[in-house]
């Protein structure tokens, strides 16, 4: 079977398309993949930069949607159910699935808005609602708001019951994030972005959720509410910020790491966490920004848009009609 294979852990260019055995026969939960989410974790484990290191050659990919093969006993999945799966090497026509990650596909959600579901909105509501505390009412900045977490955010943000302020790079990207509900955006090119989120927040922002970092970071601290959280999901700039102390000090502020992961241990687990995002679909609060879709070989294409930073929304690799 077709599967996307990093052979050297060099990036974008040493991801290929090759032929692999399908899973064993004793796996107990194996899924057809029709489509496959690109994302950040994908380009750095093409590099060998993620925490998760597998020697090459090994299969990309992490998030999936697809129908199911087979499944095991008192999982409630059967064959032919429609599923969305977090689960490594999740970019090959036919996967061994985790059962405690794979969930039914939201009804009214394709399989293409699937792929595109489970990695970016257990993210954001991991920030927002766990790590940052968002509460309704209160206001959300979301950094990086045109790419497949910060549309995630935006539209978690709008389901806790927060307002939301978007910062985006470009004037294309701002039309991404208010197609996504953010209620204002403010686009950060020249610098002067801070002061057009003060204009719009004068007291300051009472959670921030970052998955850019760089240079941003220490003026998003400018931003923060008295007793605020800024809530770190990734560096997608590439450089890892040092922050300064007294910063928190001024403003009583925290400043937290996250990652998906970390609903694992919350109350219910994984399972407790998608059925509230099912519930935000259901609500019509959630639903995936897709950006580009494209066929599995061009799967490189896809992690060289994500590291320039061209990425729209969230990328999918299309492996059946």
């Amino acid at each position: 079977m077709r599967a996307l294979q990093v052979t050297d852990p060099a990036g974008p260019g040493s991801v290929v398309l090759a032929d692999v055995p399908p899973p064993a026969d004793d796996a107990p939960l194996v899924i057809d993949v029709h489509a496959a989410g690109v994302g950040f974790a994908d380009l750095l484990m093409s590099r060998g930069e993620h925490q998760i290191r597998q020697g090459p050659p090994f299969t990309l990919g992490w998030e999936a949607a697809g129908t199911v093969v087979r499944a095991p006993s008192g999982s409630g999945l059967r064959p032919g159910d429609e599923v969305v799966t977090l689960t490594l090497g999740a970019f090959a026509e036919r996967i061994a699935a985790v059962p405690e990650a794979t969930f039914r596909l939201p009804a009214g959600l394709s399989l293409t808005e699937g792929a595109a579901f489970p990695m970016n909105y257990l993210t954001a509501l991991a920030g927002l609602d766990r790590r940052g505390r968002l509460r309704a009412g209160e206001t959300v900045l979301v950094h990086g708001a045109a790419g497949g977490v910060g549309t995630a955010a935006i539209q978690v943000g709008r389901g806790l019951g927060a307002r939301v302020i978007a910062v985006v790079s470009s004037e294309a990207k701002a039309e991404v994030a208010r197609a996504a509900g953010a209620d204002e955006v403010v686009v950060s090119a020249g610098g002067a972005w801070r002061q057009e989120v003060l204009d719009l927040a004068p007291e300051g922002v009472n959670v921030i959720l970052d998955p850019v970092g760089g240079d941003l970071m220490i003026d998003s601290l400018r931003c923060l509410a008295s007793e605020g959280r800024l809530v770190v999901v990734g560096f997608a700039a590439g450089a890892i910020p040092q922050i300064p102390a007294n910063r928190l000090l001024l403003k009583n502020a925290d400043v937290c790491g996250c990652t998906w992961s970390v609903l694992v241990g919350a109350p219910g687990g994984l399972p407790a966490a998608a059925a509230r995002l099912a519930e935000m679909v259901d609500a019509g609060t959630v639903r995936p920004s897709v950006g580009a879709t494209l066929p599995l070989e061009d799967g490189p294409v896809a992690l060289r848009a994500l590291d320039e930073r061209r990425a729209l929304g969230k990328t999918v690799l299309t492996l059946r009609s």
